[in-house]
């Protein structure tokens, strides 16, 4: 495997190419620009053979996506901030209709005020729209799990839209070293897509049509259930991949860090897991036992994984980089509720941190973790200071 020092938007842009969407219907929005740039560069030079559809808005560009996948052909996309707030509509139509569509989410706040920087608030408020939501900590994971959502999303089991979430400049726009596979390796590990129910106008038929009282539910309830079969796809399909190349993330679902024999642990998702593990190091040198649990998957929600996670811990501090305003952090809000009914459980406590690119670092997570082992209260904070 060749290994480059990469931009981690041509990290993605390099995954999408090696995974051969027939269809690519962009705008551009940052800091998601610069994988559409470089998806276009491929598809200029010969290197990548899709139709990119250029249109006037990240509405339409959903729209499309939705067009085309409907037509039975592998689809990508990828947008960030008010273009996934405007995109919010027909999110519901793309996994209504149980479209495998990938789309990258470069992380940005939502305005106002006008912010360009990090933070979850665009993809956590789509967490309800039935897409699976997956959130990578590095370049190499951002290439990974965007090879790795295709084989998910397209899975007959599943058969759901996907986002693959990555921090807005704080990882998009950051360079590392990425392995990249021959073509031959992620063929056999991605397989050709092959639809079921198509678009066809040989064989018509209606897709997405209205949905009286007496089904929508039961289309609902098939929904639920493919997000609950994507657990198990997930899991599958990082160990698939971790036997092809080496890698893997946790389970693919969560991933641990310095667990064993730890009191108390941070959970957070995105960039921050890095640094996350750096004061867990620190802390660990000194005698500390804390440890990080990863969230790479938060929809849908690894209840179990979470619960078999915290079943020894002391106490556990939520970091959210958004927030349900008028309650709490969506993580915290998600975390809480899985292990709700459990006899055994951690002290929760809630840290809203990081919205709008305010650093999030590794002093913050000392103090965090240096809080949380000395009360016997929960503990709600906002990091302004």
């Amino acid at each position: 495997m060749p290994r480059k020092v990469i931009e981690a938007s041509t990290a993605v842009a390099e995954a999408v190419k090696f995974c051969k969407p027939a269809v690519i219907p962009m705008y551009p929005i940052t800091p998601q620009t610069h994988i559409v740039e470089r998806i276009s560069e491929f598809i200029n030079d010969g290197d990548l053979d899709s139709e990119m559809i250029h249109v006037e808005s990240e509405h339409s560009a959903l729209s499309a996506a939705i067009g085309s996948s409907a037509t039975g052909v592998r689809t990508y996309t990828a947008t960030a901030s008010q273009g996934l707030a405007l995109m919010h509509e027909v999110l519901f139509v793309a996994s209504g209709m149980r479209l495998p569509i990938v789309m990258n989410v470069a992380n940005r706040a939502l305005s106002a005020p006008i912010n360009i920087w990090n933070d979850h608030s665009d993809s956590m408020a789509a967490r309800d729209s039935s897409w699976i939501q997956l959130y990578v900590e590095s370049a190499q994971e951002a290439f990974d799990t965007t090879i790795q959502a295709f084989k998910i999303a397209e899975n007959k089991k599943v058969l759901l839209p996907i986002m693959v979430c990555l921090d807005g400049f704080t990882l998009s726009h950051v360079y590392e070293p990425v392995d990249l596979p021959q073509q031959s390796k992620v063929n056999g590990y991605l397989p050709k897509y092959k639809p079921s129910n198509i678009l066809d106008v040989k064989k018509p038929v209606s897709l997405g049509p209205i949905g009286y009282p007496d089904s929508f539910m039961h289309f609902k309830k098939a929904q639920q259930d493919a997000m609950d079969n994507a657990l198990k796809i997930i899991k599958k399909s990082n160990s698939e991949f971790k036997t092809r190349f080496k890698r893997s993330y946790g389970n693919g679902l969560i991933e641990t860090y310095n667990l064993k024999g730890a009191k108390f642990a941070i959970v957070c998702a995105g960039s921050i897991c890095g640094t996350t593990r750096v004061a867990v190091d620190e802390l660990r040198k000194q005698g500390i036992k804390v440890g990080l649990i990863k969230i790479k998957c938060f929809r849908p929600f690894p209840k179990e994984d979470i619960i078999a996670a915290c079943k020894k811990l002391t106490g556990v501090a939520v970091i959210d980089r958004a927030v349900s305003f008028g309650f709490e952090g969506p993580m915290f809000t998600d975390l809480k509720a899985a292990i709700f009914n459990e006899k055994k459980k951690p002290l929760i406590h809630s840290f809203i941190a990081g919205l709008g690119g305010r650093d999030v670092t590794k002093n913050d997570m000392l103090t965090i973790f240096k809080k949380i082992s000395k009360t016997k209260k929960p503990i709600t904070e906002w990091l302004l200071d």
